[in-house]
């Protein structure tokens, strides 16, 4: 079992940045991917981006591609998504996921993964 949880959301204005956490319980979380995911108001949660266990592998929504940076801290058992350049379109609830080595899906879709956290609020103004 994992439990995640999201912190570092807030408001900012567009063009600026910020850091969402996600702190996971778990001796082994070292061995489990991470995904996180976004949900807008009367949208579908949408993938953000994936981070493989030992942080060697990422992708991105082609949407947050060049803005957005995924990065993990196994020893603190954290993983980080770094937002920059931030839009008005980015305002959702951010989400991360954890899925282990086992697991199979589609790292883009919430099927993909196995736990989730209970999410953070961005919210960007123009």
């Amino acid at each position: 079992q994992v439990q995640l949880v999201e912190s570092g959301g807030g408001l900012v204005q567009a063009g600026g940045s910020l850091r969402l956490s996600c702190a996971a319980s778990g001796r082994t979380f070292s061995t489990y991917a991470v995904g996180w995911f976004r949900q807008a108001p009367g949208k579908e949660r949408e993938f953000v981006g994936h981070i493989s266990w030992s942080g060697g592998n990422t992708v991105y929504a082609d949407s947050v591609k060049g803005r957005f940076t995924i990065s993990r801290d196994n020893a603190k058992n954290t993983v980080y998504l770094q937002m920059n350049t931030l839009k008005p379109e980015d305002t959702a609830v951010y989400y991360c996921a954890a899925r282990s080595i086992a697991y199979r899906g589609p790292i883009t879709t919430t099927t993909g993964y196995e736990y989730w956290g209970q999410g953070t609020q961005v919210t960007v103004s123009s």
